[in-house]
């Protein structure tokens, strides 16, 4: 059952519906904002890299061990997000992980279309290989649009014969723009965190009118030897369906898939760091992604 504090972030989302439909960079000032109440603990080091021209965070502690990096791809449906809306999420899986996280500002649609952040993200993968890191010392993580992009990278790199993490870690992944699972249907699901129009509008920004290509719905493209990856999902987010469809299609490709539903949370759970469920879905993606 939801804890109480779930329940209050609930009815706040809720009474904050009506601003997804605000043009999208009054979207992404809300996103800044909400951000800003949480601010980052004092102990965690915030370093800006540049990656092959793209410009990251490089997010550690004084215990991270400088060996292992995460590179995170944080979401907001490829038109919003940024570094610092999700650097204190990223410094909560430095902190679980015990690793070191490379946080890349990849480039937004309407601006930027598909394939700009997969390009981005590539870049930010290579530099990590061009900087002497070894597989079994990598992993790759996200939320949302940002954890299908990370599967994006994984099924690029394998058509291009790049190499690839050891382990990936996918928070509520988007990865049907079509909207086709049962649980984005209007009615099926309530969630405050997402409407169904709007993310209609963002797909469409990224994808243009060829919303099933697999760079963009990455359920569509290569799913067979992908590396080990946990799934983590609410039951009440709208893209619950995706999360299950993509674990039910990967298994079957013979990819080693581990998939967490949380029964009654709502979309990205995690970006709230006072929520109970919060804490242990973290400590739970932290240890997946220490054990490299």
């Amino acid at each position: 059952m939801p804890s109480p504090e779930h329940e209050q972030i609930v009815t706040m989302l809720a009474a904050n519906a009506s601003a997804e439909t605000l043009p999208i960079e009054q979207q992404r000032l809300n996103m800044e904002a909400v951000s800003e109440m949480f601010p980052l603990p004092d102990d965690v080091q915030v370093d800006a890299v540049v990656c092959n021209e793209v410009v990251a965070d490089w997010i550690s502690l004084a215990d991270s061990d400088l060996s292992r990096v995460v590179m995170y791809l944080h979401g907001g449906a490829y038109t919003k997000g940024s570094r610092q809306t999700h650097r204190e999420l990223a410094s909560r899986i430095a902190r679980a992980s015990g690793a070191c996280v490379l946080l890349p500002e990849y480039r937004l649609a309407p601006e930027h279309p598909c394939p700009a952040g997969i390009d981005d993200a590539m870049a930010c993968w290579q530099w990590l290989i061009a900087e002497g890191y070894r597989l079994d010392q990598l992993a790759i993580a996200g939320d949302s649009a940002g954890a299908g992009l990370a599967l994006a990278l994984l099924q690029t790199a394998k058509a291009q014969g790049i190499p690839r993490p050891a382990r990936a870690a996918l928070i509520a992944p988007w990865v049907d723009l079509e909207l086709a699972g049962p649980s984005a249907q209007a009615g099926i699901v309530d969630d405050p965190m997402l409407q169904r129009d709007r993310l209609l509008a963002d797909a469409q920004h990224y994808a243009g009118d060829d919303l099933r290509r697999w760079q963009a719905s990455t359920l569509y493209g290569d799913l067979s030897d992908l590396p080990p990856m946990l799934v983590q999902v609410g039951g009440r987010d709208l893209l619950v369906s995706d999360s299950t469809r993509l674990a039910k299609q990967a298994q079957s490709s013979g990819s080693d898939v581990t998939l967490e539903v949380e029964d009654g949370l709502v979309h990205v759970w995690h970006f709230f760091p006072m929520l109970p469920e919060s804490q242990s879905a973290i400590a739970r993606l932290g240890a997946f992604l220490s054990d490299l």
